[in-house]
């Protein structure tokens, strides 16, 4: 089976942030693929109504030959393993895995939203995708990330910290 080069946002904004988006990465590369890119790590204002504290975000490239519902699974048990309780939306948690794009391909079905059905509207999102891969084009918008970030209109703060350095 071929793989896909998959974009995918972390976030965590519980306990020690760098470390949990570190081990999830390791997660991710010991049950899912290779890392094929990682964003500086970016700083962020929360989304939702919840007092809480910033999230640290990134995102990822990775090559994986799993199909997307297989990996929407393998990054939900990634989650609990982790700590995060499900509770209610955008509340905080330890972890957040989403898949951003899949490829090209575009699914939309009762249990995954692929792309991201958000992402062109978060610049937490947009920003770090910009980083990695500004010329990526949207497969519905049928934008670049480059001129999706141009056009958001998110006003919420987002600040690089540092950069990523890929492990292997």
């Amino acid at each position: 089976m071929d793989s896909d080069l998959i974009y995918i946002s972390l976030g965590s904004n519980i306990g020690d942030q760098f470390k949990n988006l570190e081990k999830a990465i390791l997660e991710i590369q010991s049950v899912c693929g290779s890392l094929s890119s990682a964003s500086s790590l970016y700083e962020t204002e929360p989304w939702g109504t919840f007092a809480q504290d910033p999230f640290l975000n990134q995102v990822i490239a990775v090559e994986s030959p799993h199909e997307p519902a297989i990996l929407l699974n393998l990054f939900l048990e990634i989650e609990k393993k982790m700590g995060r309780i499900r509770t209610v939306r955008n509340a905080p948690r330890i972890i957040d895995i989403d898949i951003l794009l899949y490829g090209s391909k575009i699914i939309l079905n009762e249990s995954i939203h692929i792309p991201h059905p958000r992402m062109h509207l978060r610049k937490f999102i947009l920003i770090p995708m910009t980083e990695i891969a500004p010329d990526l084009i949207h497969p519905v918008f049928n934008q670049s990330m480059k001129e999706l970030l141009n056009k958001c209109t998110d006003s919420s703060f987002v600040k690089k910290l540092r950069t990523h350095e890929i492990k292997p």
